[in-house]
């Protein structure tokens, strides 16, 4: 029988025109219930200079582990408010209720001054 792997040990693809990331995944519920509904393509907004952002709608991913703390460049994250999901691009020290997904370590500071866009998620083989 194949043994399951851990969602930490998972990763997800993320294309953006030319661009390609691979993030790591935290194992939580909401990450669980997004990439359950992967591949998919979201219309994200170039939101506040630092963040590409699609809102889901709130209640959309389960975030009993959701806190107020400080992100990291290169986090993808859900924001429950409004049901937010991001990709952190650039820092301005805020900190902000979320649900951590995932973290990319590839430069991400091409979504700089970048137009809205359509980025699409997809799980790694």
């Amino acid at each position: 029988m194949k043994e399951m792997k851990k969602m930490e040990d998972l990763k997800i693809k993320i294309t953006v025109g030319d661009h390609t990331l691979h993030a790591k995944l935290k194992d939580n519920a909401a990450t669980r219930k997004f990439c359950a509904g992967l591949p998919r393509t979201y219309p994200m907004m170039n939101l506040y200079g630092r963040e590409m952002c699609y809102r889901m709608g709130a209640g959309s991913l389960p975030t009993p582990g959701a806190k107020n703390i400080p992100y990291s460049i290169g986090d993808i994250s859900y924001w429950p408010p409004a049901g937010s999901l991001v990709i952190l691009y650039k820092q301005n020290g805020e900190v902000f209720e979320q649900q951590q997904l995932g973290h990319t370590d590839d430069d991400v500071s091409f979504f700089d001054g970048m137009a809205d866009c359509d980025i699409r998620f997809e799980m790694e083989d």
